[in-house]
């Protein structure tokens, strides 16, 4: 083992050498230290640090000095700190006039992969860790006692007595003496007790104006929710941070520290309790503030010219909707307001300090067995950050944050709730309705403000709550009235219902063209199977091939994945090959990460004069309105327009087609529960027995409300329909069985309605009479 002058002479030599330019660096952090306390008028707040890249390290005495300081950082840290105080008395003498020195900051990758808490355990104690997570509970900043100074009236004289506790990096580390070599004697843990008198009993005074302190703070760091297995709680840590690395870190905040792990002993007597069992912590060295982009993608150019040239489809969000959680039946337009709150609107700071924000908010309300439940799933999968909670399960102070008294310190603590710690990211609130009154006003300012304010317990803070909304509810009824307003039944106060963008009406309409569509739909996803035998309603996003087998050229194909949901088989148009597919589940994360991080559109003069008269208009249709039309849902419209033009990578938001589909959703929106104007209820429920695409179908196929002349008779028409499908199925049969059971299906029945003859077929594939394949095959089965 080297010696500390042997050590401090490695990593000397390593600091000065000229390729690294630490000596430049080191007079840099002095430099920034002085005028930093300058401007703010306290001398010797803090401490200068320099950082200290262990990849560079790593090039020094071929990667063993890296090794070693990283099962011994204690000892490295304070010969190393020692080699940069030296270099700075040599090129800034006097910097250590008020008893401060230099420090090191060490950063870059320290092991293979960053841990989370949960992979902090007894093997990693005492060695250096990079741990990554997010901040939830932080404590106030306390001075800690270094060095008290007492002064004897007796004596004459000033005694002082230097303090080291456990979290003091110090600690069980040999003494060195002025010469710089090390002694026998050990660092122990001091008793905390201020001297009162001296040895011979005379009485000593504090003198708290030499006496020397630093900050202290604690910080509880929590494993990533979206990194903690399935079912489990997420894991915790605590860090203890001094000097300069207090009030670096925010509850919500997501980090990245690197630090010393370690076990604490916290009485005089070096044992903490009498079961062997210690509290550990990490002392920390370094804090880096991680942005928001926790997604772990990773894109290769031929990702990127992908995505290009997927974006300059006319129907891109179309296919984005369509690839949203393909084994939902319908609801169109739900999924295209989906794709658009992950695209996100653009955030804006204006120089008066207003903020303007850029997330969209859903709320959909319908009858039960709606999947509403279901595309909150989805959407929580795709995201990068999505935080998920329930109305009954989550209180205010749960969903914003929380005053907290520590059981150890009995300090007062600020923790974070859901909102905050979803900061750029998505809250799943499912059954709204369920939340309590007092709870729904806490989240009012969080939805539209974006921030958390807390004044309670003598905590003042504002907290950043940047994320969007999507909420699922139910009726106050159960079921929907058709006969009350929309109000009446959402039973939500209109303050909170301005605060969503958009809000839909799903409902469960009785119509048995619509009904066997939903049971064909679902009978689809449980005829195909995984490979570990799971019914195929989880293979939503599974690829039909393996891409192992794969050369380049064919990968570029591979994005893209056959809809096994769809009931049109073999109906994709000549022109587009991929007009009924769907992307890929890790490639539809990419787009849309890639949509939202990399472009920041602007609104056209076009535009602007668009949405300007569109909003006028909603204005005067009044008596037709389903939700109050205020300012914000102009500022709705530029939200949706500038996400429509982030899916097709445009620099500027066009009035066409970009507002155009914004108008769209919006009208969809506010008035898709009364296609027309109708005035009395009775016209209500007569619009909703007749309309054979009423609001949940609405959310059916096309996800359009449909106002479409008077159809006829339905048993009429739903028995020519069955007679001539009997036909087309024994027509198909005989034509496969004459072909020797093998059929193309675009050759069968050539002269009939294409929708009838995908009917007869699936029919026939449903009875498991013939089977299809991807590339337009029949085959008899019996």
């Amino acid at each position: 083992m080297s010696g500390f002058l042997e050590l401090r002479e490695e990593y000397d030599s390593f600091l000065r050498q000229e390729r690294f330019s630490y000596v430049d660096r080191i007079c840099t952090a002095i430099d920034d230290y002085a005028h930093r306390s300058r401007s703010l008028s306290v001398e010797g707040w803090g401490c200068p640090r320099v950082d200290i890249s262990m990849a560079e390290l790593r090039s020094q005495d071929n990667g063993q000095l890296s090794q070693r300081l990283r099962r011994d950082p204690l000892r490295h840290m304070r010969a190393l700190e020692a080699a940069c105080h030296e270099i700075a008395k040599d090129e800034r003498p006097g910097y250590f006039k008020n008893d401060v020195q230099i420090k090191v900051a060490l950063s870059g990758p320290v092991g293979a992969a960053p841990l989370s808490p949960r992979g902090l355990n007894s093997s990693a104690l005492r060695q250096l860790v990079c741990v990554e997570g997010v901040a939830t509970k932080v404590s106030a900043i306390k001075p800690k006692v270094v060095k008290s100074v007492h002064y004897c009236e007796t004596t004459k004289q000033h005694i002082d007595r230097r303090y080291v506790d456990a979290t003091d990096p110090l600690l069980c580390l040999p003494r060195v003496d002025s010469s710089g070599r090390e002694t026998d004697e050990i660092i122990n843990i001091t008793p905390t007790v201020y001297p009162t008198k001296d040895k011979d009993g005379n009485g000593l005074e504090t003198e708290f104006g030499l006496s020397e302190f630093k900050d202290h703070q604690t910080v509880t760091l929590q494993e990533m929710p979206e990194r903690a297995p399935m079912g489990q709680l997420p894991r915790s840590v605590e860090l203890v941070l001094d000097h300069d690395l207090v009030d670096r870190i925010k509850p919500g905040d997501r980090v990245q520290i690197v630090g010393v792990y370690r076990a604490l002993a916290t009485s005089s007597t070096g044992q903490a309790t009498s079961s062997g069992v210690f509290k550990t912590v990490v002392l920390v060295n370094n804090v880096s503030i991680l942005g928001r982009d926790t997604s772990q993608l990773t894109f290769s150019p031929q990702d990127v010219r992908m995505i290009k040239d997927l974006s300059k489809r006319k129907d891109i969000l179309n296919v984005l909707g369509r690839s949203i959680s393909p084994s939902i039946h319908g609801h169109g337009n739900i999924k295209k307001a989906l794709v658009l709150q992950l695209l996100g609107g653009c955030e804006k700071n204006l120089k008066n300090g207003t903020h303007l924000r850029g997330d969209i908010n859903i709320l959909m309300v319908g009858d039960p067995s709606t999947a509403k439940s279901q595309l909150l799933r989805s959407a929580m999968m795709i995201a990068p950050l999505a935080v998920s909670t329930t109305g009954k399960g989550s209180s205010g102070v749960g969903l914003t944050a929380a005053v907290t008294t520590d059981a150890d310190t009995n300090e007062r603590r600020l923790e974070a709730g859901a909102m905050v710690l979803a900061d750029r990211g998505l809250v799943c609130v499912d059954e709204f309705d369920k939340m309590g009154e007092n709870d729904r006003v806490a989240i009012h300012e969080a939805m539209e403000q974006q921030t958390v304010t807390i004044a309670k317990a003598g905590i003042h803070a504002s907290l950043n709550a940047r994320c969007s909304v999507l909420s699922a509810a139910n009726p106050v009824y159960g079921q929907y009235d058709r006969t009350k307003r929309i109000q009446e039944n959402i039973g939500l106060p209109d303050s909170l219902l301005s605060r969503f963008d958009l809000m839909f009406i799903v409902l469960d309409t009785m119509d048995p063209e619509t009904d066997r569509k939903i049971a064909n739909h679902v009978i689809l996803g449980h005829r195909y199977r995984q490979e570990h035998g799971a019914a195929g309603h989880d293979s939503d996003y599974d690829d039909d091939d393996s891409d192992d087998d794969m050369d380049d050229e064919q990968k570029v194909h591979s994005v893209w994945q056959r809809n096994r949901h769809n009931s049109k088989l073999g109906q994709n148009s000549d022109e587009d090959p991929h007009s009924d597919d769907i992307l890929q589940h890790d490639f539809l994360r990419k787009f849309l990460h890639f949509a939202k991080t990399r472009v920041r559109p602007e609104l056209t003069d076009a535009a602007r004069e668009f949405i300007a008269n569109r909003y006028s208009e909603m204005r005067s249709r009044q008596d037709e309105r389903t939700l109050p039309v205020t300012a914000r849902t102009l500022e709705t419209v530029i939200r949706l327009a500038s996400a429509h033009a982030k899916a097709r990578l445009s620099p500027i938001v066009e009035a066409e087609p970009d507002c155009e589909v914004a108008m769209n959703l919006l009208s969809f929106a506010l008035y898709h529960e009364n296609g027309k104007a109708l005035s009395t209820k009775e016209a209500t429920v007569i619009k909703s027995k007749q309309d054979a695409v009423s609001p949940a179908v609405e959310v059916s196929d096309e996800g359009e409300s449909s106002d479409a002349e008077e159809p006829q008779p339905k048993k009429q028409r739903l028995d020519g329909e069955q007679d001539e499908l009997q036909t087309l199925k024994r027509r198909i049969w005989e034509q496969i069985t004459a072909q020797d059971g093998e059929a193309d299906i675009e050759d069968l029945c050539p002269d009939g309605d294409r929708e009838l003859v995908t009917q007869a077929l699936e029919s026939l594939v449903d009875e498991g009479k013939v089977m299809t394949t991807s590339d337009g095959q029949a085959f008899l089965l019996a």
